[in-house]
């Protein structure tokens, strides 16, 4: 059970999001299960809004998503989920157990640092320029599948209906807009993950990660 936090601490909170940034949906999914309600502020990364110096002055590395807390200004989807958790300690996305939160870190980082960087538009256009569509296909295909095979390893023994057990944590609020957009732009074959693809599947029936969708955002199908 996930509770809603109406209090005057929350409800100032701002988040900058792209409705199709992964990064952005994981913040989304974590603010959801956390019960914290907050103000949408669309980036159109299609237009360059992130390198207006209205943006900039949050975030210097132009990307998405940045929260804003009062005074306070986070970016960076793993920093971002961090903060919350000692901010907003209630319905916890970290275990107490210390082995099974390293874990829940471990795979979190797997998927921001070894996984969704290297499918980044601008790194993929750039090998697409170099080398070929075919080369881009295979980049990506590579890169995302070395990552899952690695995080099938480490979650098979310790997956319950989530990464680490029956309770939904850090590990599947990196996991579950992974493999969502993985699956669907890339194509890659979850069957041979079946934990991760279970993962998945117990995820996409909650109801704070359906509203965490790409399609349910404001500024879903926003056009440059």
């Amino acid at each position: 059970m996930h509770h809603k936090v109406d209090s005057s601490s929350a409800s100032k909170l701002v988040l900058y999001s792209y409705w199709q940034s992964s990064c952005s949906w994981r913040v989304r999914f974590a603010l959801n299960l956390k019960g914290l309600s907050y103000e949408y502020r669309a980036v159109n990364l299609l237009k360059g809004e992130q390198f207006t110096p209205e943006f900039e002055k949050l975030n210097p590395l132009h990307y998405v998503p940045v929260l804003v807390d009062g005074d306070v200004v986070v970016s960076d989807s793993y920093a971002i989920i961090l903060y919350l958790e000692e901010k907003y300690p209630q319905n916890p996305l970290l275990p107490s157990n210390p082995q099974l939160r390293a874990i829940n870190l471990q795979a979190a980082s797997i998927v921001s640092s070894s996984i969704q960087p290297l499918h980044m538009v601008t790194l993929l256009k750039y090998v697409e320029e170099k080398f070929g569509p075919e080369e881009r296909v295979a980049w990506v295909q590579i890169h995302i599948e070395k990552g899952f095979e690695a995080l099938e390893k480490l979650l098979k023994d310790r997956a319950g209906m989530y990464s680490t057990g029956d309770t939904v944590y850090m590990a599947d609020v990196f996991l579950a807009p992974q493999i969502a957009i993985t699956a669907k732009r890339f194509n890659v074959d979850m069957s041979k993950f079946p934990t991760l693809d279970a993962i998945f599947e117990s995820c996409n029936a909650l109801p704070e990660f359906q509203a965490s969708l790409p399609d349910r955002q404001p500024d879903a199908d926003a056009l440059p």
